[in-house]
């Protein structure tokens, strides 16, 4: 997951934004960004760049693997800063300062450093050919960009159904199977039960979870240069109006999940699609929701449509430099390896669910010994299939929606407008951002 618990910074402005574009459009003729570059061999030794949640990686691989000289540098976590893509235009630049390999705080951040510009991201297509067959094409499909394989999966945080057992059964609430029953069922218990709610609209994620689960197209990438936005969209509009439908009926809060008062405000929430992280990090370690009562189950499905559609709050992202080669290539390579795949990190030390399928097992078994959620099978079970149900045609750009999001609709929503009066500015302030990026939109 993206850094539970640090909050998601601000969009630069417009104007920042066309500055950090033409600052990587300077990059184009440097030395590191063209596809002739002069790779390094430090005889083995490595740096790795991680943020804060990810320094217990780093320490296990130095553990697991004692015989390779490894520095260690710990970056800024906030999702959405714009630094470190500075810096590595910069790098481009200079022709050297590139860390051999990094968990990028920001899924978005892999727009940039894959683009023919910074252009930092090795294709791991042939390098790791083992690790990318034991991901599932939907977890391992946000690396896929224009065919190459240009990162790896820390964790895959796909969005499940969450919902209080403890509190369905007391009142006799069946959980909903559809998106319009969720909706439906939302303003029922908002009026039988005031001041509970089922759901948040105040973060970064909440496009993620809305939107992204419609099959809305705000992050359809059509090329490197090209992307199609249309809030006018049918599959936008469900989105819209389930929102409406909820947010009128005070059936939702306008806080975001990292928000000061979310913990306090997290003890009244009954249901809400949420992704498989939420329940450790947010349920029992942050909100500290007692144990017995919160259970995931499958995804919500859309009406008239035949499977769930769900969408993806996360899921981290490590990347290796295309700088270098020999003994420094391989033990980076070993690294990249170990961070995705070994049970010394992904299942003994992550608290999200595991990327890579095969650790993924053992992971829900270390977890289930918590005996936190009200059905762990059931949970469990839910967390791993979700991956499958992740709706496509949505990619990491250059522009960050969930930044826009709080900026427009989630600021407007927490004003006091409607879901209506704040949409248009969403919409129009997307494409804004999207163009000060220099993307074509269609």
């Amino acid at each position: 997951m993206k850094s539970p618990g640090v909050r998601p910074g601000i969009l630069p402005t417009v104007a920042a934004a066309a500055c950090a574009a033409a600052l990587l459009a300077a990059c184009g003729s440097s030395v590191g960004a063209g596809s002739d570059v002069r790779q390094t061999d430090s005889g083995g030794a490595i740096t790795i760049w991680v943020d804060p949640p990810r320094v217990p990686a780093a320490k296990a691989f130095q553990q697991a693997h004692p015989e390779i000289k490894v520095t260690v540098n710990q970056i800024d976590g906030t999702v959405g800063g714009k630094s470190l893509q500075q810096q590595f235009a910069q790098f481009n630049q200079a022709g050297k300062g590139w860390p051999d390999a990094i968990f990028f705080p920001s899924n978005d951040d892999i727009a940039w450093a894959s683009g023919a510009q910074v252009n930092y991201t090795a294709d791991l297509t042939g390098l790791l050919p083992d690790v990318i067959k034991g991901y599932q094409d939907e977890v391992i499909a946000p690396c896929t960009i224009d065919g190459k394989i240009r990162c790896l999966r820390n964790d895959a945080a796909p969005d499940v159904f969450w919902y209080n057992k403890a509190f369905f059964d007391q009142s006799g609430y069946t959980p909903p199977k559809t998106w319009e029953e969720y909706a439906d069922l939302a303003v029922r218990i908002a009026k039988e039960h005031p001041g509970k709610i089922s759901g948040f609209t105040g973060d970064a994620y909440a496009p993620d979870r809305y939107l992204w689960a419609a099959g809305c197209p705000t992050n359809a990438r059509k090329s490197e240069t090209e992307v199609h936005i249309d809030l006018a969209d049918p599959k936008c509009v469900r989105a819209k109006e389930l929102l409406a439908k909820v947010v009128q009926a005070k059936a939702v809060s306008t806080v975001g999940i990292f928000d000061a008062d979310a913990a306090k405000v997290g003890k009244d929430l009954v249901m809400s699609p949420g992704a498989a992280w939420w329940g450790d990090y947010l349920f029992r370690q942050s909100w500290k929701i007692p144990a017995g009562q919160m259970t995931a189950v499958t995804p919500l499905s859309w009406q008239g449509e035949s499977k769930p559609a769900t969408g993806n709050e996360g899921g981290g992202l490590w990347g290796v430099s295309r700088h270098i080669t020999g003994k420094q290539l391989e033990n980076t390579l070993t690294f990249a390896k170990f961070v995705a795949t070994d049970p010394r990190w992904q299942v003994e030390l992550s608290t999200g669910l595991p990327a890579y399928g095969a650790v993924q097992d053992a992971w829900a078994a270390k977890q289930a010994k918590q005996d936190y959620f009200a059905d762990n099978t059931t949970t469990f079970a839910a967390m791993k299939g979700a991956t499958a149900f992740v709706q496509p045609d949505h990619s990491y750009l250059l522009y960050n929606t969930g930044s826009v999001w709080t900026e427009t609709m989630a600021a407007g929503l927490a004003s006091g407008k409607t879901v209506d009066q704040a949409w248009s500015g969403f919409g129009d302030e997307l494409v804004k951002q999207a163009k000060a990026m220099g993307y074509t939109v269609n």
